[in-house]
């Protein structure tokens, strides 16, 4: 056995000997480390968080909100999709003051999971319908490709799982520390560009992973992505991993590999493995991945149980060796890069010609955000033109598939009459905005009311604004709406007005980006505005960049150039 630190071995001669004690390392598994670390590896290990369903059904749906164990309301239960909402009246001032117990609200955010993004006008339908009989309305669109309900009773959990489980859909493993929602490029199998089509994978991954006990105790959430288009359009270098589509030059169509992507308030870029995989390896290559970060996985803390860090610390050369050494047991070929995508909008937004010669049509919800009234209808409205599929996209929008050409005016009018657009502003086509303070219990400041506002200032102030533009709306540090990679990324915080009041207000990141080109925005000293000053602030900022950016140039770039005097 090798020396430790503590160990006889390594003192020096005539030392005192000092006491051992057993280091602790970061957790890991696989270097022996078993014992739980803090309080979410000791509730996951108490009891795996799969299990909560049944103590729901049959004991808090019928004794209420009061009789809930804080294990499962604050651990186990998102296993399940399910998260205690945020008390209304609470200003973001008291975020990080107030304890969790103080936070709750009595009422639920419920996930519900679309793998790749998939949803038949059948679901669809369920979906609105829950919305309107369970959620008060609310319905949102993530740019995880799921949807999101809010004022959700523990009371109704039973109906609403048979409702959801009935058309096929599922709250398994949406949130907590498991395999999230494999995400999936919206027009895989129908676009006429598609390098491959990964829906296979997905459904193979589905199958083998998700409620799978195997996989239900990581050391936090594990993110994936799988696409082949040569849009790159499911954000796949800010994922635990991803699978890229490529061509081979020996092998034809497969998937370039990526490891290690993430944001929140360590944000790092993926890595390429530089290995290239065929569809039917790619299972095994995402079990192999998510079975390290399972066992190799930094436990010990929770701001650094990431997959990125591991990857970070070891190098894309070790992960890959152990990878195909400890799990694959055979070697992977090595494969080309992605090329860049010949396109800047990456949505599918528009009406588009499928390889069948029929027609996906692509439209822009406000920041996300409909209501079950709407998602019914726009069920509806698709079966009404033929179509029976539809598709949720990484950038919050929504596609309705397989239209016929002599139906695709008459959707596209009937799209418009739900302020529905399929042909946006950059501005509307380009804004994002997370739940913020409404109903998330780490947000500052209110976010989707107030990306909404600022698309129509927007509109207004500089309708001839033509280029595409991101600008990212988030209400806490921790990146769900991707701040760091948006042209403009806006993260909530507290800051002081005019007069010395502390207001709601943003930290302003420029000029990040998506693609083959990606990397964080910048950050100019002092730059924060008030939630107020917000439209004055980006018109300036846009104005400006239409005034001195150079022929084809983008935004990222110039703001990458600019002085901070242009960007302030």
């Amino acid at each position: 056995m090798a020396a430790t630190p503590e160990s006889p071995a390594t003192a020096a001669p005539g030392a005192p000997r000092r006491k051992a004690s057993r280091h602790r390392g970061e957790g890991q598994w696989a270097a022996g480390h078993l014992t739980p670390l803090n309080g979410n590896e000791q509730f996951k290990k108490d009891d795996d968080g799969l299990n909560v369903r049944t103590r729901i059904e049959t004991i808090y749906a019928k004794r209420g909100f009061d009789s809930i164990d804080p294990n499962d309301l604050r651990g186990r239960m998102r296993w399940w999709g399910l998260y205690t909402q945020r008390k209304p009246g609470i200003d973001g001032g008291k975020t990080a003051v107030l304890e969790p117990e103080e936070l709750d609200d009595e009422y639920f955010m419920l996930r519900v999971r679309i793998d790749g993004g998939r949803l038949t006008t059948a679901q669809l339908r369920v979906i609105g319908e829950v919305s309107q009989e369970f959620a008060r309305g609310t319905a949102d669109i993530t740019d995880r490709q799921n949807i999101q309900f809010h004022w959700i009773r523990i009371e109704d959990m039973p109906e609403i799982w048979r409702r959801l489980e009935a058309v096929g859909l599922s709250t398994t493993e949406a949130c907590g520390d498991t395999p999230r929602v494999i995400l999936g490029s919206p027009v895989a199998g129908i676009a006429e560009d598609e390098i491959i089509d990964g829906t296979p994978a997905v459904e193979e991954i589905h199958r083998r992973v998700i409620g799978n006990p195997a996989f239900s105790n990581l050391p936090r959430k594990f993110k994936s992505a799988i696409s082949g288009s040569p849009l790159l359009d499911v954000a796949h270098e800010i994922n635990d991993v991803a699978f890229v589509g490529v061509r081979h030059p020996e092998y034809g169509p497969g998937f370039d590999v990526w490891v290690g992507g993430g944001l929140s308030t360590n944000p790092k870029i993926g890595q390429r493995l530089g290995a290239w995989v065929p569809l039917d390896d790619v299972p095994d290559v995402f079990e192999g991945v998510i079975s390290i970060f399972r066992d190799y996985g930094y436990r010990r803390l929770r701001n650094r149980a990431r997959l990125k860090f591991l990857v970070a610390d070891w190098g894309v050369a070790r992960f890959r060796q152990v990878l195909e050494d400890e799990y694959l047991l055979r070697k992977l070929a090595d494969g080309p890069a992605p090329e860049q995508p010949l396109e800047r909008w990456r949505d599918h937004v528009g009406v588009h010609r499928q390889r069948d010669g029929r027609y996906y049509v692509g439209f822009a919800p406000r920041v996300g955000r409909v209501d079950g009234t709407v998602l019914t209808k726009i069920a509806d409205l698709a079966a009404a033109h033929g179509s029976d599929r539809l598709r949720t996209t990484v950038e919050q929008k929504m596609i309705v598939l397989d239209v016929a050409e002599d139906q695709v005016d008459s959707l596209v009018a009937g799209l418009d009459a739900l302020d529905l657009t399929t042909r946006p502003s950059p501005f509307r086509r380009g804004t994002m905005a997370c739940t913020g303070i409404e109903f998330c219990k780490l947000a500052i400041v209110e976010t989707k009311a107030r990306g909404a506002s600022l698309i129509d200032e927007l509109e207004r102030r500089i309708p001839d604004f033509d280029e595409p533009v991101t600008i990212n709306l988030n209400g806490c540090p921790n990146a769900c709406a991707r701040i760091q990679v948006a042209d403009i990324g806006l993260k909530g915080q507290l800051v002081l007005d005019e007069n010395g009041d502390q207001v709601e207000g943003f930290q302003v990141h420029l000029g990040g980006a998506l693609g083959l080109e990606a990397g964080f925005g910048r950050k100019v000293r002092g730059l924060k505005v008030t939630a107020d000053e917000l439209p004055d602030y980006v018109e300036r900022v846009l104005r400006r960049f239409q005034a001195e950016r150079e022929d084809g140039e983008r935004f990222a770039a110039w703001a990458a150039r600019a002085s901070e005097e242009a960007l302030s």
